[in-house]
């Protein structure tokens, strides 16, 4: 038994925060009653302002796997081809369930350090001239490799191309964390889980759905029954589901909506870049290298460390839960064992961050990793001078 609070630094699920975590610790209510009707009225609402979208949102009790899910299934229809970009593993686990549905993914290659090529995309939707291609899918933030895509430029993609493609993004990981702008960038839907920027357990997952991919609903999509986003249209016009929703875990939203508002979203993107920028100044410190190549594709979520010698991040991510009971992200697939990641998102400050960086950098020396010292000072100096 170990004094002092386990550091949770894995890219989710994060830190639930005091305030959360008593909004939750209430009395369930009649799901069918005024009170929960006025909780689920507001909540699909101020969603809206964290998506940065007009469009509906639906809420599923589930992960976010189960929003892919959702965000598949209601548009295409079996046999569809879907254009899908290889940022990490968690666009990989995506293509595999697309391939699970009977849909037919067309697979772009990635080397899992830079982020989906809208070039390529444009390329391949320009070719595509009998329009077989139903839907792009692209992982906004990969939480296996720290890589952010840019949206904005697969969107202008897809309109040169002059390609009827509806365009679909994974925000689990950025959404709350990192600027997402639904309307604005052209996005038809959009799947977020609760467990990360939004400061809650797992187990609220969400799409946003865009007239387009309403009207793609209406005229197909493959069967569905628990996903189907029809049914969710007339009962939240009412603030209600159209089955038993996760009742503590609305409270807990409820409260995390309102802690996003009074920090402020603009506010809350510039810390997580504070907090990733200092991160950045420490591993550079460190003389270890990211593994996002490209700088501008660095995600403020997290940070995914190589390791010097492209392996034994298990046995450190193992000495520093053992010496200094805090837990770091593990490597995933292709780069399962070769890197190490630090997560710095939700509810996290730079004491938190400091803590975080002190622990890792004492694990270097304990596991013996070759590497320079002074990674700690460098951020400190930073977030102190930021």
């Amino acid at each position: 038994m170990k004094s002092g609070r386990h550091f949770l630094q894995i890219p989710g699920p994060t830190n639930t925060p005091d305030r959360i975590q008593r909004a939750m610790h209430r009395a369930v209510i009649d799901h069918r009653g005024p009170k929960f009707a006025e909780l689920g009225r507001s909540i699909l609402e101020d969603l809206k302002a964290v998506f940065k979208t007009q469009n509906q949102v639906v809420i599923y009790p589930a992960s976010g796997t189960g929003a892919w899910e959702a965000a598949l299934v209601n548009v295409l229809s079996p046999g569809d081809k879907v254009l899908m970009y290889e940022t990490g593993q968690f666009a990989t686990l995506w293509k595999n369930m697309a391939q699970k549905l009977g849909f037919d993914p067309v697979f772009m290659q990635g080397n899992w350090r830079t982020g989906a090529n809208a070039e390529a995309i444009e390329a391949q939707l320009t070719a595509d001239t009998d329009h077989k291609i139903k839907a792009v899918c692209v992982v906004h933030n990969d939480t296996a490799t720290g890589i952010t895509s840019d949206i904005a430029a697969v969107r202008a993609a897809i309109d040169t191309a002059g390609h009827p493609a509806l365009l679909i993004a994974d925000t689990i990981s950025s959404l709350g964390s990192i600027d997402f702008q639904t309307d604005a960038w052209g996005v038809d839907v959009v799947v977020a889980g609760s467990q990360k920027g939004l400061m809650l357990p797992p187990g609220l997952s969400f799409n946003t759905i865009s007239p387009k991919a309403w009207a793609a609903c209406e005229a197909g999509g493959d069967r569905r029954s628990y996903w189907d986003w029809r049914d969710m249209a007339a009962p939240n016009e009412q603030g209600f589901f159209p089955y038993t929703p996760a009742t503590t875990l609305l409270y807990g939203l409820r409260e995390a909506l309102d802690m996003l508002a009074e920090e402020g979203l603009q506010a809350v993107f510039d810390r997580h870049a504070r907090h990733a920028g200092a991160t950045r100044k420490a591993v550079d410190a460190w003389g270890l290298n990211i593994l996002a190549s490209n700088p501008a594709e660095r995600s403020n979520s997290l940070t995914a460390v190589l390791m010097p010698d492209e392996k034994g991040a298990n046995a450190l991510r193992a000495e520093i839960l053992d010496s200094y009971d805090m837990s770091l992200g593990t490597g995933l697939n292709k780069v399962e064992d070769r890197v190490f990641r630090i997560g710095h998102l939700g509810d996290f400050n730079d004491l938190m961050l400091m803590g975080t960086l002190c622990g890792v950098e004492m694990g270097l020396m304990r596991a013996k990793v070759d590497f320079q010292r002074g990674g700690a000072q460098a951020a400190m100096e930073y977030l102190a001078g930021a």
